[in-house]
């Protein structure tokens, strides 16, 4: 692992390290706020490193995402209530099912995984903007009993997901707090981060395990996607996720077109 972290240093470009940085950064940022930041760091990074496994990409960018996403819980955490009984079983078996579905990851090849990911992103991205009431305030009267039986069944299929796939999992998770648990949407995203943490982990022991995460990317795009979350949770907080929705419309929508072009055409 060592001799990997190394040798990809070496070869790898600084402009590619740089703009990997960025989208990390942005993403974290636009995590935060509004879900869905994987839309904007994956594809970037399968654009940039077009001769790597797709599980050694998705594996590298689960240590910025969950740097990320620790730092926006820590913002949400100082100012939100959180449902401890009912995350702390999620997280469990969120961690599993990611676990699960990174090992699935790490079976499948690039000519399968890239056209499926370009279709799951795309739908993701128009899911996303389309859907413009997202996120207003919603109760659901539900007993202790039902509400840990949703939480279990969301809990399995978004961890699976995220172990897979992962892209849009803060996004999917916010709309299953909000539109099945019945939470509103702040603390929908604060509890929805501490969900995604176990997610991110549970992937992240897969990959480790299995030697897939590139460090050399990994770490520097942490820390950027650490202090994206942490300006843009504060940002959330204080301002909502209206005026960030155009601009991630506008980046999500030009990579998708790039990373569509290197699939099919290129």
């Amino acid at each position: 692992m060592e001799f990997l972290f190394l040798e990809f240093f070496v070869s790898m470009e600084t402009y590619i390290i740089i703009v990997l940085c960025i989208a990390s950064f942005f993403a974290g940022f636009v995590d935060a706020i509004v879900g869905g930041g994987g839309l904007i760091q994956t594809p970037v990074a399968l654009i940039l490193l077009p001769n790597l496994a797709v599980s050694t990409i998705i594996g590298s960018l689960k240590i910025p995402a969950f740097s990320g996403t620790s730092f926006a819980a820590r913002q949400y955490l100082k100012k939100v209530d959180m449902n401890w009984k009912l995350l702390s079983v999620m997280a469990v078996l969120s961690f599993c099912a990611a676990f699960l579905g990174s090992q699935v990851l790490t079976t499948v090849s690039n000519d399968f995984m890239k056209p499926l990911l370009l279709g799951v992103l795309t739908m993701i991205a128009i899911y996303t903007f389309t859907k413009k009431d997202f996120g207003q305030h919603q109760e659901k009267n539900f007993s202790s009993k039902r509400q840990l039986g949703l939480a279990i069944i969301i809990s399995l299929l978004i961890g699976f997901y995220d172990g897979f796939i992962g892209p849009g999992t803060g996004s999917f998770l916010v709309l299953a707090f909000v539109s099945v648990l019945g939470f509103d949407f702040l603390h929908a995203s604060a509890n929805a981060k501490m969900v995604n943490l176990a997610t991110n982990f549970g992937s992240i022991c897969l990959f480790i395990l299995k030697g897939k995460i590139i460090w050399a990317i990994a770490i520097p795009m942490a820390v950027c996607n650490a202090l994206g979350g942490f300006i843009g949770a504060k940002l959330a907080i204080k301002k909502g996720n209206g005026f960030i929705r155009i601009f991630f419309l506008i980046v999500v929508v030009g990579t998708l077109i790039r990373f569509g072009y290197d699939v099919f055409v290129n």
